[in-house]
This record gives C-alpha cells, structure tokens and sequence, in this order.
C-alpha cells in the first residue's frame, strides 16, 4: 500500500474541526479540519466508515472511531465516495490498522491503484483564496490494490443493506453519493455541499448555503449539473455533504432547488482550465 508521493499535511482548518454530530442513531459525521467522515452504525455495533479524511490525521480518526465504537472494533468495510486527496488522506495508515475492504466506483479505480493521476488542481479557476493556492493540494494517485473492491452494479453497498449508491460524475469521474429510501437520508460527498468551499472566510466559519462541487478540483461541470440534478430529484429529507454542516428539510430542499435553477450562477465560474 501506499499514499500518494505527494501526500502531506495541508495546514487548513475550520470552526467545526475536530468536532463530531450524531445525525441519526446510526449516522455519525466527524469534520477533519475542512472535509467530513462519516460512521454508519449504532455505537457498540458493527459500522461502516465513508472516506478517509485530510492526508497525516490517521490517528486521529482512529481515537474518533474507537471512542464512538469502542476498543478494536474496527469498520467491517470502508467506502469511497471518490479518490481526492481529502477523502483519501489516511486511508493506507487506517488499513495497516484495520485489514478491511475498500469499495468505490470502478471509474474511480485508476486512481486508487497507482495507475493514473487526477489533474492538477486549477489554481486559475475563478473563485476565493482556496481556488488561488490549490496547486499545493496532493493530486497524484494512491495505491491500495490489495484492499480494493468493485462497488456492485446493482447499486447495493456492502454491509449497508438499506443503503444505495448513486453514480454523481463531474467532480470526479466516478464518485458516488449514498442514498437511504426509507428516511431520505442523503450523503452527497462533493456533489453538491454546505459551503462555498473556495473562500477561506466562508470556510473558516463553515457558513452554511448550498453550493455545487469544490471548483479548483471539478473537471466535467455538464456532468457536475446533472449530478445536482439526480440528487435533487431525489427529495432528500436530510443531507451529509463532503463539506459544511450537515442540513435538512425545507433548508434543503429550496437550496437545492435554487442551485438546479441558477447552476451556471451559483456554480460554474465563469473561468478556468476545466470551463
């Protein structure tokens, strides 16, 4: 196994780091500095861990999961919502912990496996501070083979029997959200999100809008709308994003609403090496 050559800490934090929110019973969210993880799973029970947070903070998911899950009772599988550097960070130091499978999109796999890079981050795309320093963000591929699994293609997910995926291309070839029927339960990894991920202000403080996807790092925004879309279409109840606070009811639904209307507004820049 290994991180990405380039893997390294990136000194970035926010007001809602190192705090974690039970949504539900079984749904879980701890943010990492700047992006969330998510626990699926009753506390004392069998779980299931969604990304894998900043590069350099493996042990401190471990303490988060070991104090909501107790002494080695480790995830009985890990999922990826996709391959970025803030969803991947820590995932080879949480396998040499924990000896898990790993599920994600089989489009996803090239940059799972050594195989290829993700584009360099577009530092020139319109948008905050974030945008203008991305080109220090890690971009180069991981490789966990040994531990990597094809996500069924009937959209079930392993050991979450009531949840499905949704294939939400744009910001990544193969990303996925995770959608629970029976509650609307929606985790939406960066399909859309809860803050305006490229300004620093905005972030710092996790003030709370529905946005579409990071800009600095979406590289098919055609498939980022209809992504939004799909999502929308969806009428989900509650949301877990890949940044920001979670959010729910009539809060949700309007910005999702709005964001659908006006993508090209309140979404794609208007500049950039992917426009």
């Amino acid at each position: 196994m290994e991180q990405s050559k380039d893997n390294k800490f990136i000194p970035m934090t926010s007001v809602s780091s190192n705090k974690g929110r039970e949504v539900k019973e079984d749904v879980y969210y701890y943010t990492n500095q700047i992006v969330n993880l998510i626990m699926v799973g009753k506390p004392g029970g069998p779980w299931v861990l969604i990304d894998a947070g900043m590069p350099k903070c493996g042990d401190e998911i471990l303490q988060v999961a070991q104090k909501r899950f107790g002494d080695n009772r480790k995830p009985e599988a890990i999922i990826l919502t996709h391959g970025h550097f803030d969803h991947v960070g820590n995932i080879a130091h949480l396998l040499e912990r924990w000896d898990v499978p790993v599920f994600a999109h089989i489009l996803e796999h090239p940059y799972l496996t050594g195989v290829q890079d993700y584009p360099e981050p577009d530092s020139s795309v319109e948008g905050g501070l974030l945008a203008k320093i991305s080109d220090i963000y890690p971009h180069q591929s991981i490789d966990i083979s040994e531990h990597l699994f094809p996500l069924p293609e009937d959209g079930s997910i392993p050991f979450l029997s009531d949840w499905e995926w949704i294939h939400v291309p744009g910001h990544s070839p193969g990303q996925i959200a995770l959608f629970r029927r029976r509650d609307g339960f929606l985790i939406s990894a960066d399909a859309f999100i809860t803050v305006r991920q490229d300004s620093l202000y905005k972030v710092l403080l996790q003030k709370k809008e529905i946005n579409g996807p990071p800009r600095y790092l979406t590289t098919n925004w055609e498939a980022a709308e209809e992504s939004v879309k799909t999502l929308r279409d969806l009428r989900p109840q509650a949301v877990i994003p890949g940044h920001g606070q979670h959010m729910e009811g009539e809060e949700l639904q309007t910005g999702l609403t709005e964001l659908v209307e006006k993508f090209d507004e309140l979404a794609k820049p208007h500049r950039g090496r992917f426009i």
